[in-house]
Parts: C-alpha cells; sequence; structure tokens
C-alpha cells in the first residue's frame, strides 16, 4: 500500500489526518446539504403557491403552466413542456443529492439506534425531536417524492388543472399526494428552522429569544402550507370528480384557454381574481 492509502487508515480509524489535521471534506458535506436543502424548502415554498393558483380559477393555474413551458416567446401561446421535464431533473437531482447528504447522519444499526432513542428520552430536547420527524419525513420523501418527480419529468404535458385533477382522482394519486403534502411542509418547515439555529440566522439579543422567535416562525410556517395544502388538494379532488373516468384527460387540450395573444399571466390572475370576488359580492 501506498502512503495515501496509509493515510486514508489512519483518518477512518481516528478522524484525524496523519498531519493530525481534521479533514475538511465532513464540512463541506454538512454546507451542501444545508445548502441543497435550503435550494430544496424555497422550491417547495413557490411550488405551493403556482399549484394553489388553482383556489383563483382554473384558467389562472392553466396561465402558470404554460408559464413554465415558455409561452410567452411563442406568438400562438403554445409552450414547451420539455422545460418542465428540464427544471424537473435538476430539481431531482439536487433531490437525490440532498437525500443522499442526508442518510450520512441516519442511526445505521440498531445499536445507533437505540442510542439516539435514549439520548432522545433523556434529554426531553425538543429540536432532538423535530430532528427525528425530519428523518422519519425525508425517508417517506425520497420515496413519494421520486414518484412525483419521475411523473413531472416523463408527463410534463399532462400538467394543469384537467390533467392534474385526473391524476389525482382517476389514477388515485389523492393517496400519495395527501401523506406526501404533510411530509414536505413538516421535514420544510423544520430543515429552515435547524438551518436558522446552525447557521446564526435572524439572531435576537440572547439565543432563548432567538429560539423562540423561530420556533413560532416554523410553527406558523407549518401551519399556513399545511392549510393551503388541504384547501389546493380540496380544489383538485373536487375537478377530478366533476371528470367522466371513461375519458382519459391527461391530453386534454384547453381549448377556451387557447388565445393568438396572450395577456400578461399576472394580468389574467388579477382578472380572475376580482371576477370571483365579484361574484362572491354578487351572491351575498
Amino acid at each position: 500500500m501506498g502512503q495515501k492509502d496509509d493515510n486514508n487508515i489512519i483518518e477512518s480509524y481516528t478522524g484525524v489526518a496523519a498531519n493530525n489535521k481534521a479533514s475538511r471534506i465532513p464540512a463541506i458535506l454538512d454546507w451542501l446539504q444545508s445548502a441543497t436543502g435550503l435550494f430544496l424548502a424555497l422550491f417547495m415554498i413557490a411550488h405551493m403557491f403556482f399549484v394553489s393558483t388553482i383556489l383563483i380559477s382554473e384558467k389562472a393555474m392553466y396561465k402558470v403552466t404554460k408559464f413554465f413551458e415558455l409561452s410567452f416567446l411563442s406568438s400562438t401561446g403554445e409552450g414547451c413542456p420539455l422545460v418542465v421535464s428540464i427544471i424537473a431533473f435538476v430539481v431531482f437531482v439536487i433531490f437525490i443529492l440532498h437525500a443522499f447528504l442526508a442518510t450520512r447522519k441516519f442511526p445505521i444499526n440498531y445499536r445507533q439506534y437505540l442510542r439516539f432513542k435514549t439520548h432522545k428520552n433523556m434529554l426531553h430536547h425538543g429540536d432532538t425531536n423535530l430532528w427525528g420527524i425530519q428523518a422519519c419525513t425525508g425517508f417517506a420523501m425520497f420515496f413519494l417524492g421520486s414518484i412525483h418527480l419521475y411523473i413531472m419529468m416523463t408527463q410534463p404535458q399532462t400538467i394543469g388543472p384537467v390533467g392534474s385533477a385526473y391524476r389525482f382522482v382517476h389514477q388515485h394519486f389523492w393517496i400519495l399526494y395527501i401523506v406526501l403534502l404533510f411530509a414536505v411542509e413538516l421535514h420544510g418547515s423544520i430543515g429552515l428552522y435547524r438551518l436558522a439555529v446552525k447557521w446564526g440566522w435572524f439572531e435576537a439579543n440572547t439565543p432563548q429569544v432567538t429560539l423562540k422567535r423561530l420556533r413560532v416562525f416554523k410553527t406558523c410556517l407549518s401551519v399556513f402550507f399545511i392549510v393551503l395544502g388541504l384547501l389546493t388538494y380540496a380544489a383538485y379532488v373536487k375537478k377530478g370528480l366533476s371528470l367522466d373516468s371513461n375519458i382519459d384527460y391527461m391530453h386534454y387540450e384547453y381549448k377556451e384557454f387557447k388565445q393568438t395573444a396572450q395577456k400578461p399571466i399576472v394580468e389574467e390572475i388579477i382578472e380572475d381574481s376580482e371576477k370571483n370576488v365579484n361574484e362572491i359580492g354578487g351572491s351575498l
């Protein structure tokens, strides 16, 4: 064996390199885990706002879908679903990388699990319990999130108020999505909280005040997005139940929404919102 192999053996057993210096690799991996986690958390916040546009109207959600297909670059308003596939692929790669980095800290055998459980029960420490929730939700997300992202990569043309609603109800994805909703929102809010604590973001005068504020923020974030997610979930289910199960809507074209000259997406959403408010006001 060479000198490099000898150094690796020494470091693997002692945790310290042959030159008596700790390796920087664990710190680099930790930073990468934080960076990928932050990206995914912010992406999911944006994603929730985008999919929840169905609460404004089906047309608004359709416009958002076409926006991400870069339909505004076409004079006919036709988008390119391949763009969505590319976005989903990039997110999927970051998702897998984050999962790989996070599993470094999972208990990998019964002894490590027992040590974690004993530590948690002895300390009764809230943040330790949050880590346990994150580990469980992360494990679930690895499988459920991979299925969802694969669908987005391979069937981007089916994303929309009708195609997505059809997938929800008639392809029975409602089972997957209800579990994924709670897993994502809990995992993401806890992750942002732990990142803020770990890297010293939003520090107040004292650590106690900082933790209190961050915990309130975490709870509010979880409640807000779970409620928004459930309302959005119900909207897709309601639309899906109105569809004929004998018709494949996955490649359904929204012909009444197709326009040769599209208005800006923000303007369309504002108009739909005002229309809904006027309808509600007129019915009172």
